[in-house]
């Protein structure tokens, strides 16, 4: 069990990388000074991966406890 909670932490870790990646991306489309209508279409983009990213995060949580209540 000690593998499945191993692999749990990479995707957890994976996901939240993946978050701080979406957070980025929306301070460097600000920054940039886009126009309102290139500013939605930018944070649609991000909403797309930020959901990809919580749903690896938590799938790697399930993941670890799953491995925890197991072992």
């Amino acid at each position: 069990m000690q593998a499945l909670i191993w692999i749990g932490a990479a995707l957890a870790l994976l996901g939240v990388l993946g978050l701080g990646y979406c957070v980025a991306r929306v301070l460097r489309a600000r920054r940039a000074g886009l126009d309102d209508d290139a500013l939605r279409a930018e944070l649609r983009r991000v909403v797309t991966i930020n959901l990809g990213a919580v749903g690896v995060s938590a799938l790697g949580l399930m993941l670890v406890v799953a491995g925890i209540m197991l072992g």
